[in-house]
């Protein structure tokens, strides 16, 4: 009789500590440039994580901005020679105040990073660093937030300029942006090849159906990160 009440006491304790292994809210921030700006996560992405984890469970922080350079959210940014154009980090600070607010007084279990940006760099000829100062973004974000475990999901630049005519390095960009997500068992990235606006082929931008598209293929590639990688904060 004893024996059994010991067993039972342990079986409490064991799922008492799992319960609260997993407590806490799962974390999505969405930032970028236009296309992100572009993408009504309402529509697409919310819905498919809220299924998966259940509404309370969710938080999902977006803030985007039309036409900028990763510059303006990695604060060490460097161009490959001289100190000019000079980094701010100012759309960053930006973003990481609606997430802290958003997160005050709340645990969180997971943060997934979900990233569409690389025009701007690709047009301005930054390629050469852009797949360190995305690295850098990232590990400044995992430092801000305390955590070693941060999963990201990029967009990888679309088939707009594969030769390079208008935007010099927008192949550069985008193989770096493949080279980051691959790199990382906590990385991924999306292909948007077939997402854009169908009434001008290989736009630089995507069609309405193309967001949405987008909004999914984020929400699908967060979730099988948050899945297969383990959670040490």
């Amino acid at each position: 009789m004893q024996r059994l009440a010991i067993v039972a006491l342990v079986a409490l304790f064991s799922a008492s500590f799992a319960n609260g292994a997993e407590e806490g809210i799962h974390l999505f921030i969405l930032s970028g440039q236009s296309n992100m700006e572009r993408l009504n996560a309402a529509l697409s992405f919310t819905p498919v994580v809220t299924k998966e984890f259940g509404k309370d469970n969710v938080m999902v922080v977006k803030d985007a901005e039309i036409g900028q350079p990763i510059r303006r959210w990695y604060k060490d940014w460097k161009p490959v020679h001289g100190d000019e154009p000079k980094a701010t980090g100012d759309l960053y600070d930006r973003l990481m105040a609606k997430v802290n607010a958003a997160i005050q007084g709340k645990t969180v279990r997971t943060v997934t990073f979900v990233w569409m940006q690389g025009e701007r760099d690709a047009r301005e000829k930054h390629g050469e660093v852009y797949a360190a100062s995305l690295r850098g973004l990232i590990d400044q974000l995992g430092r801000d937030l305390g955590r070693k475990d941060i999963n990201f999901v990029l967009g990888r630049l679309s088939d707009f300029d594969l030769e390079n005519k208008q935007y010099p390095h927008w192949m550069m960009v985008r193989q770096a942006q493949v080279k980051v997500a691959e790199a990382d068992p906590h990385g991924a990235w999306v292909n948007m090849d077939d997402l854009n606006d169908g009434i001008k082929p290989n736009d630089l931008h995507c069609s309405a159906e193309g967001y949405k598209a987008l909004g999914l293929r984020f929400a699908e590639k967060a979730i099988e990160l948050i899945k297969k990688t383990p959670n040490k904060p």
